[in-house]
């Protein structure tokens, strides 16, 4: 079903959403400090999509269907008028954020549901400057928006579960993948990017290996993995009992930093070690096994594939 949304903020992340809502048919509204600002981001829009196209980034049609369902309003309150869902990515600052959900909610119909970009502010703290504040909460979209099929969606301690299920549902009508998590510091995306970049910052000031090798490394091993599988389904695979000998290794010089995880240790306590005993993290059953270990040999001679046909990245 088609919906009425309104984008505030026409910036890079804020277009790229508009960009993914009305290619799946929605009537997008965009909204900036200006209409001059707006219009001029609009404009930048349409040319990408053209350019998208041509790169065979975006579907034959795609900047039609774009100048259809994109339109710039002359005000925030115009686009949030009739909306039945706005996203804010506004810059991120919480003032600047209190601000303008306020004029959101003061123009917006009362059961319009409200959500926010932001990967980095308490969505309880935003919440207190929006009117009815259980129709609000996080939807985070990933840079660059149209091409990053993942959406982490954050509600506050207030926001209704009927709210978190519209909001999934319109991202997934455009055919994104969605997460919810709590409303802590960091959400769960950038927890794990920035843990993953901190260990990596470590290994290059404590002269282990230069950045280039940690990138390399990455890429080519343990990353490689991630587009397929998570975490949770590696260390299933893997075992959870050698997770838990590793980390004992690891133990020997970082005792503190690589603390063995009491989820994992209580597993290993329980005899559960994964997909070798149809029971871990994911309760994988073990007939299942054989098939699972295809499908993995199958996505990773398929990744690499991908990987050769489109060349090294162009960073030197």
């Amino acid at each position: 079903m088609a919906h009425t949304i309104a984008i505030v903020g026409s910036g890079y992340m804020g277009g790229g959403i508009a960009q993914v809502l009305a290619l799946a048919g929605n009537h997008v509204l965009l909204a900036d400090v200006s209409l001059e600002v707006a219009t001029l981001n609009y404009q930048r829009l349409i040319a990408e999509s053209r350019d998208f196209v041509a790169a065979g980034l975006f579907p034959e049609g795609a900047t039609s269907t774009l100048e259809t369902n994109l339109h710039v309003a002359a005000s925030v309150e115009e686009a949030v008028a009739n909306a039945d869902f706005i996203e804010e990515a506004v810059p991120e600052v919480l003032a600047i954020k209190h601000d303008i959900l306020a004029r959101i909610s003061k123009a917006a119909r009362p059961d319009a549901i409200i959500g926010s970009n932001t990967s980095t502010i308490s969505i309880g703290d935003m919440a207190t400057a929006v009117t009815n504040p259980e129709r609000f909460l996080g939807v985070h979209f990933s840079n660059p928006s149209p091409f990053i099929p993942g959406v982490e969606v954050i509600p506050h301690a207030g926001t209704t579960d009927a709210v978190v299920a519209a909001a999934r549902e319109i991202v997934h009508s455009t055919g994104k993948q969605t997460a919810v998590v709590k409303d802590v510091t960091g959400f769960v995306l950038n927890r794990l990017q920035y843990a993953l970049f901190h260990e990596a910052t470590q290994l290059v000031e404590e002269g282990v290996a230069t950045p280039e090798d940690v990138d390399t490394l990455v890429r080519t091993t343990f990353g490689f993995r991630l587009p397929i599988f998570g975490p949770f389904a590696i260390a299933d695979m893997a075992g959870l009992d050698v997770y838990n000998f590793c980390y004992k290794s690891l133990q020997t010089d970082f005792p503190e930093r690589f603390a063995t995880p009491k989820i994992l240790s209580d597993l290993v306590d329980a005899g559960k070690l994964g997909t070798k005993t149809g029971a871990g993290f994911l309760d994988v059953p073990s007939e299942r096994t054989p098939d699972l270990i295809a499908y993995r040999n199958k996505a990773y001679v398929a990744m690499q594939k991908l990987v050769d046909d489109l060349g090294p990245a162009p960073l030197h």
